[in-house]
């Protein structure tokens, strides 16, 4: 059986430890995989300070685990060599929730490009830069001669993040984690970018884990789930059987706090968000 891509064993993260004092766990003993094939969209789900933020930056590599494992392709990133951590972050990339802060707003937005192909050595000369930032930008809808000298502030936020997802995209990686990617940008312009990363996947076999709080954006994208609630995994397994079918408590009060796009119903945003361990599916 393959090794899976990218994979958390019992990751656990306490912040404040000291002596005689217990800390904050807020994250206990999550475990995830992220299959070689066939590509996914793995949705981390759940409400603010359920620790999705937290597990972003432990695969990432921005903070360390109190215990427990990231493993990319069988070995603790925590382990890894000088080189074979340069080699991971080519290989699991980032789109993060702000488009707009990580852009620098003194360069136009081709500087994203030409740092990643500069740093990496992708290429040869001026003009295979050239063709390979076009190549990159097709692939989410965009034309260089439309964005490439613009400033940031000159684009949409669908545009910046669009880009954001095609700067990692020229990087071929194997996965890109991707930290509310659309919660952000103008729902109009949402399909764009949902759309950028369903091709990603299909065309070119790249998985996503999609950190989300929201649920409809799950549905319509994900292949599977996991819903944190308090640093623990309540439920876990096909995003579409999760919602139409929750069996965890806490689930089902979040899929029954969604609006009902009805006039003649009423919305009742309070909800009694005590979940349980009991029930939890397994993909």
């Amino acid at each position: 059986m393959a090794l899976p891509i990218l994979e958390a064993i019992n990751a656990t993260k306490v912040y404040g430890k000291g002596f005689r004092k217990p800390g904050t766990t807020v994250l206990k003993g999550v475990n995830l995989a992220v299959p070689e094939k066939p590509a996914k969209i793995i949705a981390i789900a759940g409400e603010s300070g359920s620790g999705k933020t937290t597990l972003v930056q432990s695969v990432l590599g921005f903070i360390r685990l109190s215990s427990g494992q990231i493993l990319y392709r069988g070995k603790d990133i925590a382990a890894l060599s000088k080189h074979e951590y340069v080699e991971y972050r080519r290989r699991v990339q980032a789109v993060f929730q702000d488009p707009y802060e990580v852009y620098n707003p003194f360069y136009p937005v081709r500087r994203i490009f030409d740092l990643v192909i500069k740093n990496f050595k992708l290429t040869k000369d001026k003009k295979e830069a050239r063709e390979m930032i076009e190549s990159v930008l097709n692939v989410v809808g965009l034309r260089g001669n439309e964005v490439l000298e613009k400033y940031p502030h000159q684009l949409s936020g669908g545009q910046r993040q669009r880009m954001m997802i095609a700067r990692a995209y020229m990087l071929k990686p194997d996965v890109i984690v991707a930290d509310e990617p659309v919660s952000m940008v103008d729902a109009s312009l949402r399909a764009a970018i949902l759309n950028a990363m369903q091709r990603l996947r299909d065309d070119h076999g790249i998985s996503f884990l999609y950190i989300t709080h929201d649920l409809s954006t799950a549905y319509q994208i994900c292949d599977d789930m996991y819903v944190l609630y308090h640093g623990e995994v309540v439920e876990k397994g096909a995003a579409i059987d999760i919602i139409e079918r929750p069996t965890h408590p806490y689930v089902k009060q979040l899929i029954a706090s969604i609006p009902v796009p009805d006039p003649a119903i009423s919305w009742n945003s309070a909800a009694d968000l005590q979940g349980t361990r009991e029930n939890q599916r397994t993909i």
